[in-house]
């Protein structure tokens, strides 16, 4: 099984457990209404510790299997979590490639947080997983995650008119991707 455990200087970088349910369900009540213009809408038991243990052992499942990965951004003097980087559609032969959601927390913002903890998340995922290509994607006036992304070397690939339902509508995208320089054939 692949298990991400990576320190920063400010904080740690790891694969969410089944024992993580209260700590993720605590961090997405607090920025319920920070991350609702950038998610999609959520149903009251997303909040819920009960639920998040429930996707958590699927997790687990995707985690041990290799297809799946949701990784915790957790600081390291006070525990609380910061965010979230999550790797899915993981495909291999002939693909190679997976695509990457992340959030932070609101009072997280503006330190450099993501772009550290992302950009160790996916060489992470090109060095220990072979991955050849890492997709996101972005609503155009979300120039924060844009940024983000451009820091770290995404690319831009494209634009997907109304291409993910976020806060109840169907939201344009543009589409970037990471390519691993490294990549080698297994």
């Amino acid at each position: 099984m692949y298990y991400v455990n990576k320190i920063a200087d400010d904080f740690v970088l790891r694969t969410a457990t089944v024992d993580d349910a209260v700590l993720i369900s605590q961090y997405f009540s607090d920025n319920r209404e920070y991350l609702k213009p950038w998610e999609p809408e959520r149903s009251e038991a997303f909040y819920a510790p009960f639920s998040w243990r429930e996707r958590l052992v699927k997790l687990h499942e995707l985690h041990r299997l290799g297809m799946a990965y949701y990784l915790l951004i957790i600081d390291k003097v006070t525990g609380h979590m910061l965010g979230t980087i999550s790797f899915s559609n993981l495909a291999k032969f002939p693909l190679y490639s997976c695509s990457v959601g992340y959030s932070l927390a609101q009072q997280a913002q503006g330190q450099g947080i993501m772009s550290r903890a992302l950009t160790m998340a996916c060489d992470y995922m090109f060095d220990e997983c072979n991955v050849h290509r890492i997709n996101a994607a972005y609503m155009p006036h979300n120039q924060r995650s844009a940024a983000v992304l451009k820091r770290i070397g995404f690319a831009e690939e494209g634009f997907a008119p109304q291409y993910l339902l976020i806060d109840g509508q169907w939201r344009d995208h543009c589409l970037v991707a990471l390519l691993n320089p490294h990549w080698h054939a297994e």
